[in-house]
């Protein structure tokens, strides 16, 4: 199999490294010259990509910022060839899925959504690992849900990255659910780290601290375009976190431990309910 990568940070580095350790070629283009010079010198990539030999690829994943991922599309439409699956792999669908059926409709290539859901809180290529999607789950958003010849192709052709289970859906439902479980995390935690105890608290932190501010350390650019693009969906759920919140509040500044309690347990009985 020949794989296209597009972007070789965190993301798209690991798709490299895991194709290029099951056997694979691995052609990649990256905007930093440097960094894929590196990831050919460590053995990662084997040539770049280019538009001369994008339709050489049975697969090519486009691993960058959705507005970059819709600018390489519409650059590139033209040379993808009838052979390459092309599947871009933001964090966001809407906007991007839209831009990407209609320029696979015009030019005759075969497009899907993706995303893998499978990250760490730093960024780039030296982070990247061969091992980063074992087990994890990816979300695809097909043309025809109902072409199972497609979906299997796909599901071959992601294979070398180790995932354990796929998903397929809408641009308009991982969106929404996105925002719930990515999105509204990364939020939280930081703000959370912003309260002024935050450089006082050596000594008195655990794992609950360690846990609640991991995702804390993120790349502002690329999450703050994530958040824009997805902004309804984001803003109804820090509306109900903002509601529940203030349950809380109030049962504090009234004194009310029963309140606080029924509060308590049902914000655990209903984790209990989601794990299962």
């Amino acid at each position: 199999m020949t794989l296209g990568v597009v972007g070789l940070g965190l993301i798209g580095g690991s798709f490299a490294k895991a194709y290029h350790k099951a056997g694979h070629t691995v052609l990649a283009a990256d905007i930093d010259r440097s960094i894929l010079d590196f990831a050919r010198l460590s053995g990662a990539v084997d040539d770049v990509l280019t538009r001369e030999n994008v339709s050489e690829c049975d697969l090519t994943l486009i691993c960058l910022y959705p507005r970059a991922a819709i600018e390489y599309m519409e650059e590139t439409a033209p040379y993808f060839g009838a052979h390459t699956v092309v599947i871009d792999c933001c964090g966001i669908k809407r906007g991007v899925v839209d831009a990407g059926m209609a320029l696979a409709k015009a030019y005759g290539f075969t497009y899907l959504g993706g995303h893998p859901m499978a990250g760490r809180q730093y960024s780039g290529f030296k982070y990247a690992a061969d091992d980063l999607f074992h087990n994890a789950p990816m979300v695809i958003v097909p043309p025809d849900h109902n072409d199972i010849e497609l979906l299997g192709r796909v599901k071959a052709l992601l294979a070398p990255a180790g995932f354990k289970h796929i998903s397929v859906t809408t641009a308009a439902d991982h969106d929404e659910k996105i925002a719930f479980t990515s999105q509204l995390a990364h939020v939280v935690s930081n703000a959370y780290i912003k309260s002024p105890t935050a450089l006082m608290h050596r000594g008195f932190s655990a794992g609950s601290y360690k846990d609640m501010t991991r995702v804390a350390w993120l790349n502002p650019k690329m999450w703050a375009e994530l958040f824009m693009l997805n902004r309804d969906d984001l803003g109804h759920e820090l509306d109900i976190l903002i509601d529940n919140l203030k349950q809380y509040k109030d049962a504090l500044e009234a004194g009310d431990e029963e309140g606080l309690i029924r509060l308590l347990d049902d914000g655990r009985r209903l984790k209990q309910e989601v794990d299962g």
